[in-house]
């Protein structure tokens, strides 16, 4: 590996998915099945009941140090791991028969708590966001499903007003563009998402786009036309909508609206903060859907030019960190960290959400995977 590269947020920078390739989900008996991942206790796996579809139960299936973050393979065969330690790591398994996950290994991220994991639409790399160091990591995939030593790492620089979260860069999620051409590096604390090609293992800075001074943008989702992008900002407690050039892989930012549609920005000293954390768009194109945490609640909009803000719902417990859509969009699962719980809501043509049932039992759980 080559060593560490600064990429700097510049203040005056201007704000197809492969044929072949599956969503994140793998055939396993029929079922599908959710991988959990969690703070402090592993991987789960939820299995769902043959009637509902509800997960109704948890079991371990892989004892890994802090799996903050999970991606699957375009294939489905292979599953890797975030470790969100100070000498940060990616461990990749083999999925097996009802999901049983087999140890292939682990890599260094050369950084520091990394928080996102994302797998290339070929499947030939994994790259790691690491938050506490402000770095993005790219491992090679052998054929086997196992990484290879990190052939690029590339650290961000620049910061915020925030003297707690934005000391400094802290990149929280790296992500592929729908058409594979371009890497997209999300960092809440620079205020920025940096733009990058990959070749043969390297990354080279392709643009970038500035945000609002103390937003902190978190996550991103494309909508599915490709030209089209929301981002959940975290500490200002909004989303943005943006138009994104697939030709160029530039972001121009173009709509923000509150986070919780009812509720506004951020209240003042002292009242309730909120921090929304990922964001989705459904498969339809129609609406938009944010995790809320402090309003514990998942809102959702219209993907109209105004990003019409339509309702929200309960969570189902405390602190939602991470939601996924089910297999056929008909259910949202949301993985409660403060509450201990996997809860689900149905889906409504509409768009809105309604409670599905019990809520799941599930230690910590940073995020949910869907894979079958």
């Amino acid at each position: 590996m080559h060593g560490v590269r600064e990429v700097a947020a510049d203040p005056g920078a201007r704000r197809r998915r492969p044929c072949g390739r599956r969503d994140p989900h793998v055939l396993l008996r029929g079922a599908q099945i959710l991988f959990i991942g969690s703070y402090g206790h592993g991987i789960a796996l939820a299995r769902p009941d043959p009637a509902s579809g509800l997960p109704m139960r948890t079991e371990p299936a892989a004892d890994t140090p802090d799996p903050s973050y999970l991606a699957l393979s375009p294939d489905g065969r292979f599953l890797y791991a975030a470790n969100a330690l100070d000498a940060g790591a990616v461990s990749a398994f083999a999925v097996e028969g009802d999901g049983v996950l087999r140890p292939l290994g682990s890599r260094s991220t050369h950084g520091s708590n990394p928080c996102h994991v994302h797998v290339r639409p070929d499947g030939r790399h994994v790259l790691s966001a690491n938050y506490k160091s402000g770095s993005v990591a790219v491992h090679p995939v052998a054929p086997d499903g196992s990484l290879g030593e990190a052939s690029d790492v590339v650290r961000h620089t620049g910061a915020g007003p925030d003297p707690e979260r934005q000391d400094g860069p802290h990149a929280h999620q790296v992500v592929s563009d729908p058409a594979g051409r371009f890497v997209l590096a999300v960092d809440l604390g620079a205020d920025a998402v940096f733009t990058y090609t990959l070749d043969s293992g390297k990354l080279t800075p392709a643009g970038e786009a500035r945000w609002r001074p103390g937003a902190g943008p978190r996550h991103l989702a494309f909508h599915p036309s490709g030209r089209v992008a929301y981002v959940s900002d975290e500490l200002d407690s909004t989303v943005t909508a943006c138009a994104y050039d697939p030709e160029r892989g530039r972001l121009t930012r173009q709509r923000i609206v509150p986070a919780v549609p009812e509720a506004g920005g951020q209240p003042g000293a002292g009242a309730e903060r909120n921090y929304p954390s990922e964001v989705l768009v459904s498969a339809d194109g129609r609406f938009v859907y944010v995790a809320n945490r402090g309003r514990d609640c998942v809102a959702w909009f219209a993907a109209d030019d105004e990003l019409t803000p339509l309702g929200s719902a309960p969570c189902g417990g405390r602190w939602p960190r991470h939601i996924a859509f089910g297999r056929d969009g008909r259910l949202l699962h949301v993985a409660n960290q403060h509450s201990d719980n996997l809860a689900t809501l149905h889906v409504r043509d509409d768009g809105s959400l309604t409670p599905a049932g019990p809520a799941a039992s599930t230690g910590t759980p940073t995020m949910v995977l869907p894979a079958g």
